[in-house]
């Protein structure tokens, strides 16, 4: 009886070959992640190592190491100069956006007016507009518009822009934190005698904050990224991806690698925060 057992566990003991074809297919959703992650960040880690090219004229081909550019990232005219102007416009226009795009969120979600649903298949346009046919009309409107009253292309107008198309992202990201709420809790802090301003600020507020600051994040990773719109609208200002672009045709300098991948380990590490402090909260809360 024992012989037979152990014959037919041999039997059935599946070959080398259906070993792995079961140990690919267990593994394959994770092989797969590895994979598109590896795909996503070759540009980040090409940009991590050209940071230290010790390149001539074209950053183009690897001639040596070099700490020189991560010493000066100031090194090349109109690098840090123009990263600033993107900074200074993302940060108005992702404070405006935000605070006009929360607005707008509240009222579709929690209030009923005329042409509510026509709101909500509007705002869903500036997102699916091409950025070229989006830029090219704010041109037309500024040139033929704002020329009138002495504006003229430059700062203003492409913090304008960037509110433009900043505002849906907003409205979306926040109405969907809105939406996800119980208003239960709203109706049980009125009925505990609270105001509504006191409803909006102790209850509402403090639960759709992680949208709001999402939604920030979005906003301005959006406005510093953006080049398109901010080409047709810029004038003579340079913004740093536009100085990327211009530089990027005689091989862009080690010192715009050394910024964009400072700027990249600066959005890892708000994003990594921001996780943090959500799951602190979140324990705090069961607790």
């Amino acid at each position: 009886m024992a012989a037979t057992t152990a014959d037919a566990g041999t039997a059935y003991r599946p070959s080398a070959a259906k070993r792995a074809q079961l140990w690919l297919a267990n593994h394959f959703a994770m092989i797969s992640a590895i994979l598109v992650l590896l795909y996503l960040f070759l540009p980040v880690a090409y940009t991590f190592a050209f940071s230290f090219n010790d390149h001539g004229k074209t950053n183009i081909v690897w001639q040596g190491f070099t700490w020189e550019h991560w010493q000066d990232p100031c090194g090349v005219a109109g690098a840090c100069e123009s990263l600033v102007v993107s900074l200074q416009v993302g940060a108005i226009s992702t404070v405006i956006a935000t605070v006009l795009g929360t607005l707008m969120a509240l009222a579709m979600v929690r209030y009923r007016f005329r042409g509510k649903a026509a709101s909500n298949v509007l705002i869903f346009v500036p997102m699916a507009t091409p950025e070229i046919v989006m830029g090219a009309a704010l041109l037309t409107i500024f040139v033929q518009g704002f020329s009138n009253v002495g504006i003229s292309l430059g700062f203003g107008t492409i913090v304008f822009a960037h509110i433009m198309f900043c505002l849906s992202f907003v409205v979306v990201t926040v109405k969907a934190r809105i939406q996800s709420l119980d208003p239960r809790i709203e109706e049980a802090a009125q009925d505990l005698y609270a105001s509504p301003m006191q409803t909006f600020w102790k209850v509402t507020f403090p639960l759709i904050l992680p949208g709001i600051l999402g939604a920030a994040m979005l906003a301005f990773s959006l406005s510093f990224d953006d080049f398109i719109i901010t080409n047709f609208v810029s004038g003579n200002e340079s913004t740093f991806p536009k100085f990327v672009y211009v530089a990027s045709r005689r091989g862009i300098p080690a010192e715009a690698n050394v910024i964009g991948f400072s700027m990249f380990v600066l959005a890892v590490l708000l994003v990594v925060g921001a996780q943090v402090v959500s799951s602190a909260r979140a324990s705090r809360t069961k607790e």
